[in-house]
This record gives structure tokens, C-alpha cells and sequence, in this order.
């Protein structure tokens, strides 16, 4: 690793946001690599505290300021890989690199760590990811580890200094159907880097034209109940066929999913909460769906409802507005 970064002039891996898929990588590799930490931001940045990067050899995942000091930031990877020493960066108002701008006109201050393909908090941390269970990180550059709790998505202590960053599990996204609105909605979740499942009862025996996390041939309620549904979960009934969309629907919603939407006419709405209410979905239950769901004024195209209803399953997965 010599501070270049592969493919940097199209920077693809700028999109991704879950740095553990990286780390598991390059730990099942036996590779070392060094997990860069946005602890501080003072001003206008594009991320914000708890944003994270991986460098593992000369590709990178993640980003920080969208080309203004990724390179940079390699190149001092590089040096934490090689002597295993931790390194606070500050780039922006006040950094001791003058020649480095910032095109936003902040601050941004950065932690990177040299991470070892046996080290015990990493294993902790893909464990928790792997049980979907929430979890934070501890760290002061040199000592990690990871405790079973939730919490703030970051929290800082500088004297001495020490961060505490917090993971919950992959976002995941469950779409039934196979209509060209229902593979939209999959494809733009995929392409969000949802853990995403496509479900279509008696579908074709063929997978699906585009990468999914899975598969499912079977009806919605034995699929939820195969995969378990939690609060990171987000459910999207687009059967079209209210025996399946609607037992999906209350499965979810008696999961407790993040999300549960039912795609569908608005004028079928009160026939469909009469059901569910006849099937005992309870008021709160019935309160959380999302009948006709989507931003509305988008437009009807596949693409346009699509895009609607993830942007919906975003912010209902995200209560607290915290995502850096």
C-alpha cells in the first residue's frame, strides 16, 4: 500500500457505508488493514462524526469528503499499516496542511487504526453483525473492544482520548413480487446497500437479472419467518395478491419490523386494514402500516414509485436522523 487508492477516478467505493463487510474480507484473507474514524466535524461537512473507512491494501471503502482528502488519507494509511502506530488527521480550519482544502469550509477530524485479521474486537464486532444484534466499538487507536449496548452512533472522550462508535445490524429490505414495480423497488434497495431479499411465491426457477442477498420461491410469511424480521428490517408487499401481501404484512408488523408497506390501490385501503383487523392486527399494528406507501408527487413509473418508498424505508429505519 503506497497511499493510492484503486479505481479514484470513478470512486465507487465511495457508496459504500457499512465498513464490516470490508473488515470481514480482509480478516478471512489474513490481511491487515487500517479503519479510518470520523470522530469530530466543526462547520459544513459532507459526513459526519462516526463515517468510516477501510483501507485494505490499495482499495478503500467508504468515503469522507467525496475526493477532496481521500487520497491523502491513504497515504497516511499506509504508514499506520506499516508501523501499527494510530494517527489523528485534521484536515480543514486549523490543520497543519495548508495545502490541503476543503471545499466545504469545515473541519474534519480523523482517527486511523491498524486492524489485525485475529484481533479479538473485530471478531466480536462481525459476531454481532452476524446475530443482528447492536453493538459498540471502543477504541483510543491502540485498544479496542466491543460491548453489547446501545447508545449514541458516537461518542468521544478526549482526555484521554477515546471513541465509542456504534453498529447496528444491516439495514435489510424484503420485497415480495415480481411485477416491474416490485423489482424496482428490490434493485434501487440493493443498490442502497440494503441486505436485500426478493420473495415471489411460485416464482420463475431462474434468479432473479440483478444481484440480491436471496431468493425466495415461497409465500411471504414462510419467507419472514425463515429470514426473522427485527427493527432493521423493512417490509414491501407487491404481490398484488392480498392472501400473500397481507399475511406477509401482518407477519412483519408482528415482528416488529422498521418498515411494512403493502403496495396497492387506495380505495382497496379500508378492505385490507378490515382483514388485518379480522386476522389480529391490533390498532397500534394497523397504525404502522403503510398502505399506498411512497412519497407522493414523484410520478407512477416503476422507477418513480420505487424510488418514493425506499426513500419512505430510509427514514423509517432511520428514527433519529443520526446516519453519518
Amino acid at each position: 500500500m503506497d497511499g493510492q487508492i484503486d479505481n479514484a477516478d470513478w470512486p465507487l467505493f465511495g457508496w459504500v457505508d457499512d465498513v464490516r463487510p470490508a473488515l470481514a474480507q480482509a480478516s478471512d484473507a489474513g490481511r491487515p488493514v487500517v479503519l479510518a474514524t470520523l470522530y469530530r466535524v466543526e462547520g459544513s461537512a459532507p459526513r459526519g462524526p462516526g463515517a468510516q473507512m477501510v483501507f485494505d491494501g490499495s482499495a478503500a471503502s467508504g468515503y469522507f469528503s467525496g475526493d477532496c482528502i481521500e487520497g491523502d488519507v491513504a497515504s497516511h494509511a499506509a504508514r499506520v499499516l506499516t508501523d501499527g502506530e494510530p494517527r489523528h488527521l485534521h484536515y480543514g480550519a486549523g490543520s497543519p496542511w495548508i495545502d490541503i482544502r476543503l471545499r466545504c469550509g469545515g473541519a474534519l477530524h480523523i482517527l486511523l487504526e491498524r486492524i489485525l485479521p485475529d484481533d479479538e474486537a473485530l471478531h466480536e464486532l462481525l459476531r454481532h453483525a452476524a446475530e443482528r444484534r447492536s453493538c459498540q466499538w471502543h477504541s483510543d487507536g491502540t485498544m479496542r473492544r466491543v460491548s453489547a449496548q446501545d447508545g449514541a452512533l458516537l461518542t468521544l472522550t478526549d482526555q484521554p482520548f477515546s471513541l465509542a462508535r456504534r453498529y447496528d445490524p444491516p439495514r435489510r429490505l424484503i420485497v415480495s413480487g415480481g411485477d416491474p414495480g416490485a423489482l424496482a423497488a428490490a434493485r434501487l434497495g440493493a443498490l442502497a446497500q440494503f441486505e436485500t431479499y426478493l420473495v415471489r411465491p411460485d416464482g420463475p426457477s431462474s434468479p432473479p437479472p440483478f444481484p440480491v442477498a436471496g431468493y425466495l420461491r415461497e409465500a411471504p410469511t414462510q419467507a419472514l419467518e425463515s429470514l426473522g424480521v427485527d427493527r432493521w428490517t423493512a417490509y414491501l408487499g407487491a404481490t398484488h395478491e392480498d392472501h400473500h401481501d397481507l399475511g406477509g404484512c401482518l407477519a412483519a408488523l408482528r415482528g416488529s419490523a422498521g418498515y411494512v408497506g403493502m403496495i396497492g390501490a387506495k380505495s382497496r385501503a379500508a378492505g385490507r386494514l378490515a382483514a388485518l383487523e379480522a386476522a389480529g392486527a391490533t390498532r397500534e399494528e394497523l397504525d404502522a402500516l403503510h398502505l399506498s406507501p411512497g412519497i407522493t408527487g414523484l410520478g407512477k413509473s416503476p422507477w418513480e414509485v420505487a424510488t418514493g418508498v425506499v426513500a419512505e424505508i430510509m427514514q423509517a429505519l432511520n428514527p433519529a436522523k443520526e446516519r453519518a
